[in-house]
């Protein structure tokens, strides 16, 4: 274990004397992030639809049902996502996997019962776990109670068949557009600073991902400069074994692209407000992958790059294409379904996806273990690749 540590502390050493170092792991990806902030803040085609997905079934498609329905639409705390072809099965599974955050299903008979008086329960699904699902509940609640309520009141005020609708639309017309109102308003400077935190939730992890693969350059050139001085020649003559210097390296590595990930995280959450500390040990599981990820990339460039010239294309270049696939310029959300299948072939989506499932998504620890395992499966079929690399240049 002495010898990995002192292959790591050699290799740190090095690669913190170079100024480059921190200019691709610190300075500029802050710079890009603020840069990407405010040129994306309050651009495209309208405001994020911020509202909690909700799945919809209507098993009665009554009169009632469709003006809950109606009233749910309207809500600006839940988005009703509707969709004929699923079942309860469906909805549940969908809700237990995080892809929406509650359910409703309205039964059948469900209209019928409103208009006797004593209305079938509806079935609401929900991870009771998840913050919004009280949240959520309530505002379901809030409209059938609104929904009731104009059904009484029409009843009193309209004692006959014919009086009876249209003191019953009245009634609901009037919770849309109650006589008095609150109005929330903000300076344009505090719209400024929420739209740039919003646009900060895809440009802080994407430019954080980006930066870390570009930072590979210096760790790359310090496993190419050993074996170009024969300082790799010597030290295999030794009792240091060759799995000893790839774990030394790939700890070096691990512990800078680790380490940028604590700075550039830390800044977000204080001065860009992207909120990473939502739940701590989920941010953690993301950074640790992706950073394990990332690590052995970089070490799999250093065993085949002959060069320094060799190693500033073996990094830029897919640092490049894999950010652009993975969406770290823009999110996978805005492309079609084929490029976001094949977007995934990146780990810079998987590792997007575990930090905007926590800063942007409102999901729980649960959504990032699938990216977590995804990133550390490419962390090891990266360090395989090098180390079979390694023994066969080094038997030549």
């Amino acid at each position: 274990m002495n010898r990995i540590f002192d292959i790591t502390v050699k290799d740190l050493t090095q690669i913190l004397r170079d100024r480059k170092t921190f200019m691709f792991l610190l300075l500029m990806p802050i710079l890009f992030t603020i840069l990407f902030g405010f040129a994306f803040s309050g651009t495209g085609k309208g405001p994020a639809d911020s509202r909690l997905l909700v799945g919809y079934l209507d098993l009665d498609n009554g009169t009632y049902s469709q003006h809950l329905k109606n009233m749910l639409t309207g809500s600006t705390v839940i988005r009703l996502d509707e969709d004929t072809t699923r079942s309860e099965t469906d909805l549940n599974q969908l809700v237990a996997d995080e892809k929406l955050a509650a359910a409703l299903i309205v039964p059948a008979g469900y209209s019928q019962s409103v208009q006797d008086g004593t209305p079938l329960k509806l079935t609401f699904i929900a991870d009771p776990s998840n913050p919004s699902a009280s949240t959520i509940q309530g505002e379901v609640m809030a409209a059938t109670n609104r929904m009731m309520s104009a059904i009484r009141t029409a009843q009193i005020v309209g004692q006959t068949t014919s009086a009876f609708t249209p003191a019953f639309e009245q009634a609901l017309a009037a919770w849309q557009d109650p006589p008095v109102q609150v109005v929330s308003t903000s300076s344009a400077t505090i719209k400024m600073q929420d739209d740039i935190t919003l646009s900060a939730t895809h440009t802080s992890p994407g430019m954080m991902l980006q930066f870390a693969i570009a930072g590979l350059i210096g760790a790359a050139t310090v496993i190419v400069n050993e074996r170009k001085t024969r300082s790799l020649q010597r030290l295999l003559t030794t009792a240091t074994s060759r799995v000893h210097i790839l774990l030394g390296h790939y700890l070096a590595i691990f512990t800078l692209i680790f380490g940028q990930f604590v700075l550039l995280i830390t800044f977000g959450q204080l001065f860009l407000h992207v909120d990473y500390l939502r739940i701590p040990l989920a941010t953690l599981l993301v950074a640790v992958a992706a950073a394990a990820c990332i690590s052995a990339m970089g070490l799999l460039i250093g065993v085949f790059a002959k060069s320094e010239e060799q190693t500033v294309i073996f990094v830029m270049i897919p640092m490049f294409v894999l950010s652009g696939l993975g969406g770290a310029w823009m999110p996978l959300e805005f492309t079609g379904a084929a490029f976001q299948s094949i977007g995934h072939v990146s780990p810079v989506a998987w590792a997007m996806d575990g930090f905007k499932n926590i800063v942007a998504r409102g999901l729980g620890f649960s959504s990032v273990l699938v990216p977590a395992a995804a990133l550390l499966g490419y962390a090891v079929l990266f360090f395989i690749l090098a180390a079979w690399r390694f023994r066969t240049s080094e038997e030549r």
